[in-house]
């Protein structure tokens, strides 16, 4: 089954060394999963300034774990220097979202964490 991650980058910024990657694998799932909610609802509640906030912040984890919503997040980015309403992402915040639970998911397996 093809990960949702690539192990590859997240091998190539540990060093290889395991401890280290389950460490940031922890620290990911810290703190993505409530930058994901925040962006979520700020785009709900049409707080751009707010969404790009989250969007903008949780960017360079997205792209450490090679995770293929980059274009997603960058087009959410966008989206908040626009007037267009909060339709126009909608397709963009659902790849972003699902993508990302299945990473949790596969993080917590491939790491044995909670």
């Amino acid at each position: 089954m093809t990960k949702h991650y690539s192990a590859d980058s997240l091998k190539e910024i540990a060093g290889g060394d395991e401890d280290f990657m389950a460490v940031v694998a922890q620290t990911f799932l810290d703190e993505i999963p409530p930058d994901l909610q925040a962006m979520e609802e700020a785009i709900e509640n049409d707080n751009k300034e707010l969404a790009y906030q989250f969007a903008h912040k949780m960017k360079p984890n997205i792209e450490m774990f090679g995770i293929d919503v980059v274009k997603d997040i960058t087009t959410i980015e966008a989206w908040t220097k626009t007037s267009k309403n909060k339709a126009s992402v909608n397709e963009n915040v659902h790849n972003v979202t699902t993508t990302l639970k299945a990473v949790f998911a596969e993080l917590k397996a491939d790491f044995d964490l909670e």
